[in-house]
């Protein structure tokens, strides 16, 4: 499977969910948007491209980045698509399967939001998607049957995404859901809790956003 890191332009917001990714994953194509090179920095990565207008990373550091063998893919300050968004379609074109994305929480509540409707993109549809900080993972469940890894004891919370989510079934989690819709608004799908190593979450219809958190959040 082919494997890429992205770096987002967010906090670096280090723990163990990072390290277990970063620690999965020696060999992946590594891309940065944009100030994202100063959090692969952080981590000790090399990167393979860095993408966007540049206009968070100082001259200097584009240089030594080149000089570095980094692919430096520069575009105009006046655009559509945010850098991360760039990142993730020049990783879709690439070919890759799995995809992380670190440093896509930061101190701009609307950037957060949009980093994590990004994993909706439909040219990511097919892949394995999610985005990580601390002790957390994010990803999108769309209708089907999806298996999640953790630990027992370990907190899952579904929050529906841009309206209801209909036949929401759970399986090895502590509060099952059967068949049932989780509303938009409502609370009602945080802090389940896993019972063994997976669980298992199917939907009908509606997009869930799954927040894996290691322990008891």
């Amino acid at each position: 499977m082919k494997r890429c890191l992205i770096f987002a332009n967010g906090a670096p917001n280090d723990g163990p969910m990072v390290r277990d990714v970063l620690t999965s994953a020696p060999d992946a194509l590594t891309i940065a948007a944009d100030g994202g090179a100063r959090v692969a920095g952080y981590f000790g990565r090399r990167v393979d491209i860095v993408i966007g207008d540049m206009d968070s990373l100082e001259e200097d550091e584009i240089q030594r980045l080149a000089v570095a063998g980094t692919d430096i893919v520069r575009f105009p300050e006046h655009k559509d698509e945010t850098d991360l968004e760039l990142a993730l379609l020049r990783a879709a074109d690439a070919g890759v399967q799995w995809i992380r994305i670190i440093g896509g929480l930061g101190d701009r509540f609307d950037q957060t939001l949009a980093n994590v409707y990004l994993m909706g993109l439909p040219q990511l549809a097919e892949l394995d998607v999610a985005l990580v900080a601390g002790k957390e993972r994010l990803c999108l469940l769309k209708p089907g049957s999806h298996t999640l890894r953790g630990e027992a004891g370990d907190t899952l919370s579904l929050i529906p995404l841009g309206g209801d989510v209909t036949g929401v079934t759970t399986e090895r989690l502590s509060y099952p859901l059967k068949g049932e819709t989780l509303y938009f608004g409502p609370a009602r799908g945080i802090s389940n809790v896993f019972d063994e190593a997976t669980c298992q979450v199917s939907l009908v219809s509606g997009v869930l956003l799954a927040v894996h958190t290691y322990g008891r959040a």
